[in-house]
């Protein structure tokens, strides 16, 4: 592709992230938002106007006229929409998680691999500037600790708190442990819909790492922190914050001072302003478009993180819903 060349892109599905989505392509110079498609017209027009495209009255006309495409339809219709997209040829950015199951997702996967196109996953978080600095500082996890609550916002009902908002946390985890899970134990709790809002799960892995990872989207505050404690030392990341607290024990301190173990240990505290992940997310997709590169998260990331949400939800008692 020419260097100064923009990239002719769209958006299936307009919600709250498919109008995000939308807005970030149309401040790309590297994309040219060509139009957007929802089934709820009205929608579809509004968020046109907004970023300065059209709005296609059908997602195969949409197809045609594009050469990659953000699905952010909701999750029951990722199948339907990715595979359309993969028989058009249309490189794809499937919000998370990459199909309603495990099964659904291979299906994508093979499609994708079959068409030759990029398929990219959703999972933010790895664009967060916070979790670069988590994947350069641990090196050896032996426990996780993730807490990602947020209060109800009326969206992400159609799936579980597990596939809406622990999925996040489970891509993250199996890319820093980057061990086979072994075991869950789960439990989840329905509130305000019919599946669970608020959910619990211990993973324990191959080499012994533990993970315990606890997710709500009914919660009164939002809460986003990943805690990780490796011999001799325990690294905190407020993802929301920006920021993250590093503790370490020096051995050198240590030695000179055997009767006061906790002088060798040395804390320090960063701060991570400004920074974009879903800017950054669709910026390297569109790279990957344009000059045929693995995306940082692609379908087998995304069916990993999948696997494991499903696991997590088999192991769940059947919950009890008493609306």
């Amino acid at each position: 592709m020419s260097p100064g060349r923009r990239t002719p892109v769209g958006v299936v599905g307009v919600g709250y992230l498919g109008a995000l989505h939308a807005s970030k392509y149309a401040g790309l110079d590297t994309a040219d938002l060509v139009g957007v498609y929802d089934t709820d017209t009205d929608r579809a027009r509004e968020v046109a106007e907004a970023s300065g495209c059209r709005a296609f009255e059908s997602c195969d006309e949409l197809l045609e006229s594009v050469e990659a495409v953000s699905i952010a339809v909701p999750t029951a219709a990722h199948l339907e929409s990715g595979l359309a997209a993969a028989r058009a040829g249309v490189h794809a950015l499937m919000e998370k998680p990459l199909a309603a199951s495990s099964a659904e997702a291979r299906s994508l996967a093979d499609a994708a691999a079959e068409a030759g196109i990029v398929l990219q996953v959703g999972h933010l978080e790895r664009f967060n500037p916070v979790f670069e600095e988590v994947h350069e500082r641990v090196t050896n996890p032996r426990f996780i600790e993730c807490h990602r609550l947020s209060p109800f916002a009326g969206r992400g009902t159609d799936a579980s708190v597990v596939h809406d908002v622990m999925i996040h946390d489970l891509d993250l985890i199996d890319f820093l442990v980057g061990d086979e899970l072994e075991a869950v134990e789960a439990i989840g709790v329905p509130v305000l819909s019919e599946r669970p809002d608020i959910a619990n799960a211990r993973l324990r892995f191959a080499g012994g790492c533990v993970a315990n990872v606890t997710a709500s989207r009914v919660s009164l505050k939002r809460e986003r922190k990943l805690r990780i404690f490796e011999p001799s030392a325990y690294v905190s990341f407020d993802f929301d914050g920006g920021q993250a607290v590093i503790a370490t024990r020096d051995p050198d301190k240590a030695a000179v001072a055997p009767d006061n173990p906790m002088a060798a240990i040395e804390v320090s505290q960063r701060e991570f302003a400004g920074g974009d992940p879903l800017n950054r997310e669709i910026a390297e997709f569109v790279r990957c478009v344009r000059e045929g590169g693995r995306p940082l998260v692609g379908a087998a990331e995304g069916l990993r993180a999948l696997d494991m949400a499903d696991r997590v939800l088999a192991s769940m008692p059947e919950p009890e819903f008493h609306g």
